[in-house]
């Protein structure tokens, strides 16, 4: 009988493909470019940022919710939500804001539908 994963261990393998799907996605002979600041550099060097914070799930894995950041933008000046805001436009911005208020429950059915999705967008680039 095989050993269910952990939620924990669901959600750690959504985060992983979903942020490789979008640093990929867009990048240009490997190369991706950071949202807020413009900087260049290879996807594996770059970030998925986050607009609305990854602890709201209603946003977590939207693709609306997120673009590539460098570690600086991300990390050291804690996402640039006001350049984040300015690269989705304020519609989107707005959008994201009002959804990541809303409560959701995923089951791990769900997470791990998303798990799949995910993977096979990414496999396709």
């Amino acid at each position: 009988m095989a050993v269910k994963p952990s939620r924990k261990s669901i959600v750690t393998k959504l985060d992983t493909v979903f942020s490789r799907y979008i640093r990929q996605k867009d990048a240009v002979n490997g190369i991706a470019i950071c949202v807020t600041c413009g900087k260049k550099d290879e996807w594996k060097k770059l970030q998925n940022g986050h607009f609305m914070s990854r602890r709201h799930y209603s946003t977590r894995w939207d693709e609306n919710n997120v673009g590539v950041q460098c570690y600086g933008c991300n990390i050291t000046n804690q996402g640039q939500q006001y350049l984040f805001s300015q690269y989705l436009g304020n519609n989107l911005s707005e959008e994201m804001v009002i959804k990541s208020k809303q409560i959701v429950k995923f089951a791990d059915v769900d997470l791990i539908d998303l798990i799949n999705h995910y993977q096979k967008l990414l496999d396709s680039l």
